[in-house]
């Protein structure tokens, strides 16, 4: 029997697609590379067919690269807008408490006679407003900050794809990206980064 024309038809039937179809053939390194043929990054779609696809998509992940120094940024400036939001809660809270507690006494030393109460905060006092406030601003602030962290997330683990393609192209503009964005976004933040996805 011979088993020639046997792999042949299995090969041109897998999937029930040609590579004509399926838009080229994508070659996938697992060992480090330079090469460029047949080359996909991360999708079938983002394929190298030439010299001119090459360096458009190098620029496009140097670009992708940098933004995430963006992100990164945003992250830390929203986390210090909100601890001045939370702070800022904080002293309106205890100056408002102040406040209140200074009626409260006045209220008591004159209705002392009357059997007047007002030794507690009922719950339009600015004391229970402001807990509120501050848990309302604390609540958004953590949903924003889950947020921008996922965005990180996603977008760190997409780099790493870029770097697993091997192609030291595509690897070299992972690390000029991460320059760019740095020397961009880096606003004297420690140049130190551990070894991780994210």
């Amino acid at each position: 029997m011979d088993h020639s024309m046997h792999h042949s038809g299995m090969d041109m039937d897998h999937g029930g697609h040609s590579d004509m179809d399926m838009g080229g053939k994508c070659n996938m390194n697992m060992l480090f590379t330079w090469s460029t043929k047949d080359l996909c990054i991360v999708f079938r779609q983002w394929h190298i067919n030439g010299p001119l696809s090459l360096l458009v998509s190098l620029l496009v992940i140097v670009l992708l690269t940098a933004g995430y120094e963006g992100i990164r940024q945003i992250t830390r400036k929203y986390e210090a807008a909100q601890a001045q939001r939370l702070s800022a809660v904080g002293v309106t809270t205890a100056t408002s408490g102040n406040e209140y507690a200074d009626e409260v006494a006045d209220e008591a030393a004159t209705a002392f006679h009357a059997n007047l109460t007002h030794t507690l905060p009922d719950a339009s006092s600015p004391l229970v407003v402001g807990r509120d406030n501050r848990r309302a601003v604390e609540r958004r602030g953590k949903i924003t900050l889950a947020a921008l962290y996922a965005v990180q997330v996603f977008y760190s683990f997409f780099i790493m794809l870029l770097f697993m393609t091997y192609n030291g192209f595509i690897m070299l503009a992972v690390a000029v990206g991460a320059f760019v964005g740095y020397l961009v976004f880096g606003d004297n933040q420690s140049a130190a980064k551990t070894v991780a996805c994210h």
